[in-house]
């Protein structure tokens, strides 16, 4: 079960003692407790648990180790590693706000196929950090895993719908979809192109919340439910992590519950193409030529690069509403994993303003994001013998930049706009997030937006 944060004191909590790395002596412990930490070779290096015995074999408390210089994310070890019950830091971390959400972050566990809970633990919440806040970005981020881990036998467009629906009606926002053929009728030829050969029909869903007048902010996600590749499919291995090709939405829809939950000061607006890519006599093939909802035209080099597709009609309609703040993240490409790896997502923005915000924001709180160019010589390379624009390069090179380069077409009105070409998997457990779905980028984008229109 996740972690019980309390912001009383309890009674019974024992202590957590924060060490850094070879600094021991400085810790302020017993003579006893040193002696112990000493004992079992204990230096505080990074992650490391040490628990403390007391009388009678009781336990009297916990070192854990900072390390040197990890950031406070390292305390989300402690959620797994600490001994049931009560806890309490010994001394306010440096970062308190951050130490809480990680210690709610490292509790997480997903349970819906039988997995264990994980260990009932209280922690008492340091000073500075509130309760409410921490708990809205952790149902945030634990909304976008529970989507992520979630296989797309139970999380299809239908199912991605009804989340939304879920989330619309806790925070009492309206909500509208477009379905099958009225894609077509609606002007989203690309939506209904790359979904139309799966059993559950395409779809584009579109949710609202806030003040008409308020600052428009619109998030837009890649729902891609399923990717096969379509009719340039993929090898077996390259399906085997397909379930999370609607990261994207996953990680806008963890997003907006954070906005919503602190009750933002905006006109929100959260647009998700939901589809899966599949494989049938009717699946779009290489080489047609699809017009899109903003009336450029797209030759297929490859039915795998379907979601820029999907995404091109969306951010059409969303720049049509000229927001104030435009965002979309996608598991877009594996250049970009190539390029930076799956813990350090890139994103592109021409909105200097906008580009340092997120910077910053993302190293405070140890979100980290990467900004890339949109170097605009590369836009060449997608240049179509045929049609307007092709939907793939002929080299291959650079291939997360020419990507976000596609989508720049279909955003004119908007100067605010980000793209984010997220992983949203952990490989490999961390301290704050198991292997799995991950929300990447999003509690910075909450940083950003807090402190634009709180």
């Amino acid at each position: 079960m996740p972690v019980e944060l309390v912001e009383k004191k309890l009674k019974t909590a024992l202590p957590v003692h924060l060490v850094a790395k070879d600094r021991l002596e400085a810790a302020g412990l017993a003579s006893s407790t040193l002696a112990w930490a000493r004992a079992n070779g204990f230096s505080g290096e990074a992650g490391r648990t040490l628990v403390v015995p007391g009388e009678n074999g009781a336990v009297a408390g916990a070192l854990f180790g900072m390390g040197d210089s990890e950031g406070a994310l390292v305390i989300g070890a402690l959620a797994r590693a600490l001994p049931e019950g009560d806890w309490h830091f010994a001394s306010a971390p440096a970062e308190p706000e951050l130490a809480a959400i990680a210690l709610a972050l490292g509790g997480y566990v997903f349970t819906r196929y039988g997995k264990k809970p994980g260990k009932a633990l209280r922690f008492s919440l340091p000073s500075g950090a509130g309760a409410a806040r921490v708990r809205s970005i952790a149902d945030g981020v634990f909304l976008t895993r529970d989507l992520i881990n979630t296989p797309t036998s139970d999380m299809g467009p239908d199912e991605l719908e009804k989340a939304v629906r879920t989330v619309a009606k806790k925070h009492k926002a309206e909500m509208s979809v477009t379905r099958g053929d009225d894609l077509l009728k609606k002007n989203f030829p690309m939506i209904h192109a790359v979904g139309r050969a799966s059993v559950g029909a395409p779809r584009l869903v579109d949710m609202t919340w806030g003040p008409k007048n308020a600052p428009k902010v619109t998030l837009v996600g890649k729902g891609v439910c399923f990717d096969t590749g379509g009719l340039d499919i993929k090898p077996s291995s390259g399906m085997l992590l397909m379930k999370k090709d609607m990261g994207g939405a996953a990680n806008v829809l963890g997003l907006a519950s954070m906005i919503m939950a602190a009750g933002l000061k905006v006109r929100l607006r959260v647009l998700i193409p939901a589809v899966e890519n599949s494989i049938a006599g009717n699946a779009f093939r290489p080489g047609d030529v699809l017009v899109s909802r903003k009336g450029i035209t797209v030759e297929i080099g490859n039915t795998d690069a379907e979601g820029r597709l999907v995404l091109a009609d969306a951010l059409a309609l969303a720049d049509d509403d000229e927001p104030q703040l435009l965002i979309d993240m996608a598991t877009l490409t594996g250049a970009a994993r190539v390029a930076l790896g799956p813990d350090l997502p890139p994103f592109y923005t021409g909105d200097e303003a906008l580009a340092s915000d997120l910077t910053a924001a993302s190293a405070a709180i140890e979100d980290p994001l990467w900004r890339m160019p949109l170097w605009r010589p590369y836009d060449a390379k997608l240049s179509s013998k045929i049609a307007d624009i092709n939907n793939v390069t002929s080299d291959g090179f650079a291939g997360s930049i020419t990507a976000a380069l596609f989508l720049k077409r279909f955003v004119e009105k908007t100067a605010a706009w980000a793209h984010f070409d997220i992983f949203a998997w952990n490989p490999s457990d961390r301290p704050h997030g198991l292997a799995g779905g991950e929300a990447q980028g999003i509690r910075t984008l909450e940083r950003v937006i807090s402190n634009r229109y709180a």
